[in-house]
């Protein structure tokens, strides 16, 4: 479970969020939306542990993170970024193996049960026969779901993703955030991702997130599809969100 309290965060004297205080819960997927640019990526750094700026409190399972050494941070919550990884000669096993960093010894060596968990986190995402294939010769949909499987490996009851569904076409889209929705209600994580998909977030997560800077409002999806919060924060662009009807619609 992520809890923000008091959070306000911003860059280059422009203020992103005030005094925010939310929870995102556990065996729940939740999806960040909001404008482009508003801050989305910033937020969520913030919360891995990778930007540091901010004031407030960001709680783990209770636990804040500024307190935390870097293991323990590492071992209890996993982020993917939206960069691609195709390095020639790179093993999806391999990339896989990264997760349990934390987990090995100084010179990072996997154990037995090391091996155990990278082989059940490929399986857990149906890439376990693509193991000894190298990421160069991979689409972005079979990349993207190395990476997840890399952040299970980590074996961490959070894991935050920054617009998973970029590069991906839109049949990979719903086949991966169907993918992140069964892993957050199967294995019990909190699961949150930023995305630009608004009709997929309405029909496949189980909460939404709105950034609506400095705002940010978390909601069932069932509560925020009839708040009318979505049509006020989009509803002046020539693209617009039907809450109802849970489809994009374009203005003429």
């Amino acid at each position: 479970m992520i809890q923000l309290h008091d959070f306000s965060i911003g860059f280059d004297n422009r203020v992103l969020l005030t005094d925010v205080s939310v929870t995102f819960p556990d065996g729940q997927l939740t999806a960040l939306i909001g404008r482009n640019g508003s801050g989305k990526s910033t937020m969520l750094r913030a919360i891995a542990g990778l930007n540091r700026n901010y004031s407030g409190t960001i709680l783990i399972d209770g636990l804040s993170t500024k307190q935390m050494r870097p293991q323990a941070l590492a071992r209890s919550i996993a982020f993917v970024n939206t960069e691609r990884t195709r390095i020639a000669n790179l093993r999806c096993e391999d990339v896989v193996a990264i997760g349990r960093a934390p987990y090995t010894n100084w010179i990072g060596h996997l154990q037995g049960i090391d091996r155990k968990i990278v082989d059940a986190s490929l399986r857990a995402v149906g890439m376990e026969s693509y193991a000894r294939r190298t990421m160069d010769t991979m689409s972005d949909g079979e990349c993207q779901r190395v990476m997840i499987a890399r952040a299970l490996a980590q074996d961490t009851p959070t894991i935050i993703l920054d617009e998973p569904t970029s590069f991906l076409d839109l049949p990979n889209r719903y086949e991966l955030v169907a993918l992140l929705l069964s892993l957050a209600h199967e294995q019990g994580k909190c699961v949150v991702f930023s995305t630009h998909e608004l009709d997929i977030a309405m029909m496949l997560c189980d909460t939404i997130a709105l950034f609506d800077s400095p705002h940010l409002c978390v909601l069932p999806t069932a509560e925020m599809r009839s708040s009318g919060y979505i049509e006020r924060l989009f509803g002046n662009d020539q693209i617009c969100f039907d809450a109802v009807t849970g489809t994009i619609k374009i203005s003429k």
